[in-house]
């Protein structure tokens, strides 16, 4: 009984961690509060411009024409796997818009695995969902959040954005 008792107090002292509780800097150096998001779904994708997946962009601009009204989607370029985005921020929006018209939001540069994984990374390959949870793999992996801050699925790269097991969540 007393570990019961304990375990309601502490969850009143320190509440749980939400998506909501983060921010990130945009690629245009803007400080961003996920909590402008509640109320939509939120799609994070780790991106790269030299990955065999890097034609996603076009899907995902495209889910973002689709859905932007109740869908942000959130690229966060990472050069964690192969040295796929070796480049700064300013090359990257501007291969990301020159190449596949990107006007989603982009996050600048980050780690998402390692040492030096962000934050928002760290708590997201630890939630809980249908799908898996653990590292990510390799560049273009999803996570789709619902209206109310919560982890909903998980894609790995090979589920193309315009993908019915993905749209049909939205």
């Amino acid at each position: 009984m007393f570990t019961v008792a304990l375990i309601m107090v502490l969850h009143m002292i320190v509440p749980s961690q939400t998506i909501y509780d983060f921010s990130f800097t945009s690629i245009d150096g803007k400080k961003v509060e996920l909590s402008e998001f509640k109320g939509k779904k939120i799609l994070i994708v780790n991106t790269a411009s030299k990955c065999g997946f890097t034609k996603q962009y076009k899907d995902l601009q495209e889910l973002h024409k689709l859905y932007g009204d109740n869908l942000a989607i959130i690229g966060f370029p990472a050069n964690n796997f192969g040295n796929q985005e070796p480049g700064a921020n300013t090359d990257i929006k501007e291969f990301c818009q020159e190449n596949y018209g990107v006007s989603f939001l982009m996050a600048e540069k980050v780690d998402v695995k390692g040492d030096n994984i962000h934050p928002l990374f760290k708590f997201l390959i630890e939630q809980p969902n249908p799908d898996f949870t653990g590292a990510i793999k390799w560049n273009f992996e999803k996570f789709l959040i619902d209206e109310n801050g919560k982890l909903i699925h998980r894609y790995r790269s090979q589920v193309n954005p315009m993908d019915m097991v993905l749209t049909g969540q939205l």
